[in-house]
C-alpha cells in the first residue's frame, strides 16, 4: 500500500539544493531591478523580501529558545534537544517554497494585487475580523479533525513526533497540512484584498505576526508574566501562551486552538491545568541545579558563532568553516567586544546523563585573550567567580577547560583551591584522563617518542609513565633543569630512557610525536614521513605535511544513554567531547572527593582511564 498523499515534499531530495527553486523569482528581480519603485515587477522583490524576514523571524525565536542563560528559569520541558531532533527538523523551512510559489502564482493570475497600496487603515480592520470568525475556528474544526484516526496517524503524527518544541518545530508538518494554514492565514488577506482595502503594509504585517505568533507558541519558553493575566483575565481567553501550547504536545486531546483559547473554551477542549502550570513555571519550577559542570572559553571569532544560539544546524555539526559565517563575522566581533567589557559566565549548553544534569558555562574570553599579560587577573576572576557560583549553588564537580587550567594563568587551578580551602565543589583539570587518552593513542611495541611541550604537566606524565613501559622519550626542552627534576622523579632504573634534546633534528629519524607545543610547518618539516603527530596543544597544529597523519585533541565519546546532547565540542565529532571535560564527567561519576589540580599523580592514569571506560566513555 502506497504512502499518502501529500505527505512528503517533491523537493526532499534535493537537500539544499531546493533554493535553486527560488531562482526564477531571483532573476526576475534582477532582470527588471524590481527593487525600484518604477518597475512593474516590484512584487517579486517584496515576495522575497517578505519570506526572508518570515524565515529570520523563526530563526530569532530560534536563537532565543537556545539562550540558555536568559531563559533556563522559563523553559516548560527541561530537557535539552538531541541531534536526532535537530535532524528531524533540519528542513523546517520546506513550506516556505510552497507557499512562495502559490504567492507568485496569485500575483500572476489577479493583475489587481500588484498595484496594492503602501498601507490601508480600514483593512487592517477587516483583516483582523475574518481571522476572528473564519480563520480561528477554520484552524480549530481542521486541528481537531488532524487528531482523529487517519489524518492522525498518516499525518499529523509528524509533528507530534517532536519531544521537545522549538520554534522550527511549529513549521515541522505535512504538506497537507501547511496548505490547510495557508487557506486559514490566507483568507483574511485576501478578503481584504477582494475589498479594495489590501495593502502591503497589511501584508507584510499580518504574515509576520502569524510567524511570531506561532514560533512564540512552540518555543518552549514562557514569555508571559503571571501578573499581564491576573491584572486583566480576558486576555486568557484572546492569547495562547508556550504553556498553553505546550499541553497540547504532552496530552493531546485539548488546547487545539490556533491563537485564542476561547474556541478551546466554546468547543469544551481548554486544558484547565494551563493557567497552573503556567505560574509554576514563572516560579522557576524547572530550574534545576547542576551536578556537574564543564568550565569552557571560547576558542576566537568564528567558533563563537559554533553555538546553539546562534545557529542551531551549525552547531551540531563538527565545526568548519562556512561561507555563511562571513556575512555573521562583523556581528561576532562585536560580540566579542562586548563579552570582553560586560559579561560574566553564562550557560552555554546542557545535556543529561544517569539522570544528572550536566552544564557547560563559558568564560566571555577568547583564545588570543589568555595569552595578553593584562588580562590574566580579569580571567581569573571570571574563573574564581564561577566557581563560587557553582559551590554556592551546590555543584558536585567542576572541570576546568584547556585554557583556563593553564599553568601560567593559575597553575591548573591549584589558584583557586589554596585561596578558598573549603569549597565543596570538586575543581578538575581532567588532565589525568587526557594524559591516558594520548597515551592509549601509541601503538603498541613502539620504543621511542619525540616529545615537545615535555616540561608542561601533561608532558611530564606522559614521560613518566612511557620511561616505565621502556619506551625512549626525547624530551624537547633547552632548560637542564626542568629536565632533570622530571628525570629525578622517575625511579633510577628507568631514568635512562628520558632524554633531553634541544633541536627537531633529532626527531627526523622518529615517526611517533607527542605535540604540546605549537609547531610551525618548518618545524614538522623534520619529521621523517609516515610520523603521526599525537596532540595536546591548544589550538591544534596546522596539517601541513601530506605525507603525515595529525591525530585530533585529546577526546572521548560520551557513553550511549546521555540525553538533550545537540552540540558538537567545536571541531569534534557528535557526542565526542575533549578528554578535560571526560576527566571532569569520570570524576563526578565515580564520586572522587578529591580536588584534580596542580601536577599529574601518573600513578592515577591507568585507574582513570580504566574508570571511564567502565562508565561507558569510549576512544574515539
Amino acid at each position: 500500500m502506497g504512502a499518502s498523499p501529500l505527505t512528503s515534499w517533491p523537493w526532499e531530495n534535493l537537500g539544499s539544493y531546493k533554493y535553486l527553486l527560488y531562482g526564477p523569482l531571483v532573476a526576475k528581480v534582477v532582470n527588471s531591478r524590481a527593487w525600484e519603485s518604477s518597475s512593474p515587477d516590484q512584487w517579486c522583490f517584496y515576495l522575497l523580501l517578505l519570506f526572508v524576514l518570515r524565515g529570520a523571524t523563526y530563526g530569532f525565536w530560534a536563537m532565543y529558545c537556545n539562550m540558555h542563560f536568559l531563559t533556563r528559569q522559563r523553559r516548560i520541558f527541561k530537557e535539552g534537544i538531541d541531534f536526532a531532533q535537530i535532524d528531524k527538523e533540519w528542513h523546517w523551512d520546506n513550506f516556505f517554497i510552497l507557499q512562495c510559489m502559490v504567492g507568485a502564482l496569485a500575483f500572476c493570475i489577479f493583475p489587481f494585487l500588484r498595484q496594492l497600496p503602501f498601507w490601508d487603515m480600514t483593512g487592517v480592520g477587516i483583516t483582523l475580523l475574518l481571522h476572528v470568525l473564519i480563520s480561528e475556528p477554520l484552524y480549530y474544526w481542521a486541528h481537531t479533525e488532524f487528531h482523529k484516526g487517519y489524518l492522525f496517524s498518516n499525518y499529523h503524527y509528524l509533528h507530534h513526533s517532536i519531544r521537545i518544541p522549538q520554534a522550527f518545530t511549529a513549521c515541522f508538518a505535512t504538506p497537507l497540512e501547511h496548505l490547510l494554514l495557508m487557506g486559514v492565514m490566507g483568507v483574511p488577506l485576501l478578503g481584504a484584498c477582494l475589498m479594495g482595502h489590501g495593502s502591503w503594509g497589511l501584508l507584510f504585517s499580518y504574515i509576520l505576526l502569524f510567524d511570531f505568533l506561532r514560533a512564540m507558541g512552540s518555543s518552549n519558553v514562557e514569555v508571559f508574566s503571571v501578573g499581564l493575566f491576573e491584572a486583566f483575565p480576558v486576555l486568557r481567553y484572546l492569547i495562547y501562551t508556550p504553556t498553553y501550547h505546550s499541553i497540547h504536545h504532552t496530552e493531546k486531546n485539548s488546547n487545539f486552538c490556533l491563537f485564542m483559547p476561547l474556541f478551546d473554551w466554546l468547543g469544551g477542549t481548554m486544558n484547565t491545568k494551563a493557567w497552573e502550570l503556567h505560574k509554576e513555571i514563572i516560579s522557576g519550577k524547572n530550574d534545576q541545579v547542576p551536578d556537574f559542570v564543564f568550565l569552557a572559553h571560547v576558542v576566537d571569532v568564528s567558533q563563537s558563532l559554533h553555538s546553539q544560539f546562534v545557529l542551531r544546524w551549525q552547531a551540531s555539526l563538527p565545526y568548519k568553516f562556512r561561507p555563511i559565517l562571513i556575512l555573521m563575522w562583523p556581528g561576532a566581533f562585536i560580540s566579542m567586544l562586548m563579552l570582553w567589557a560586560w559579561s560574566k559566565t553564562f550557560l552555554f549548553s546542557f545535556y543529561n546523563l544517569r539522570g544528572k544534569l550536566h552544564q557547560v558555562w563559558a568564560v566571555p574570553r577568547y583564545g588570543f585573550q589568555y595569552f595578553l599579560p593584562f588580562a590574566k587577573n580579569g580571567i581569573n576572576d571570571q574563573i574564581e567567580l564561577a566557581i563560587l557560583r557553582a559551590d554556592k549553588m551546590g555543584v558536585k564537580v567542576l572541570s576546568l577547560a584547556a585554557l583556563n587550567k593553564n599553568e601560567a594563568l593559575n597553575g591548573g587551578g591549584t589558584l583557586f583551591v589554596k585561596k578558598h580551602p573549603d569549597l565543596k565543589v570538586r575543581v578538575v583539570h581532567g588532565n589525568t584522563l587526557t594524559a591516558a587518552v594520548i597515551l592509549n593513542e601509541i601503538p603498541k611495541g613502539t620504543t621511542e617518542v619525540f616529545l615537545t611541550g615535555a616540561t608542561s604537566k601533561l608532558g611530564r606524565a606522559i614521560a613518566l609513565y612511557l620511561c616505565k613501559k621502556r619506551v625512549r622519550v626525547m624530551m624537547l626542552t633547552l632548560s637542564v633543569e626542568r629536565f632533570n627534576s622530571i628525570q629525578k622523579e622517575a625511579p633510577e632504573e628507568y631514568r635512562q630512557y628520558l632524554v633531553q634534546v634541544t633541536k627537531y633534528q633529532s626527531a627526523q629519524n622518529c615517526k611517533t610525536w607527542i605535540v604540546g607545543k605549537w609547531l610551525s610547518p618548518r618545524e614538522q618539516r623534520w619529521a621523517p614521513s609516515g610520523t603521526h603527530f599525537h596532540q595536546f596543544v591548544v589550538p591544534p597544529i596546522i596539517s601541513f605535511r601530506r605525507d603525515c597523519t595529525y591525530g585530533n585533541l585529546a577526546a572521548m565519546i560520551l557513553p550511549e544513554d546521555v540525553e538533550g546532547l545537540g552540540t558538537c565540542e567545536y571541531t569534534l565529532e557528535r557526542g565526542v567531547i575533549h578528554a578535560c571535560h571526560a576527566g571532569g564527567v569520570v570524576h563526578f561519576l565515580e564520586g572522587y572527593t578529591h580536588h584534580e589540580v596542580g601536577a599529574i599523580d601518573v600513578d592515577r592514569i591507568d585507574i582513570v582511564w580504566q574508570a571511564a571506560l567502565k562508565h561507558g566513555l569510549r576512544p574515539v
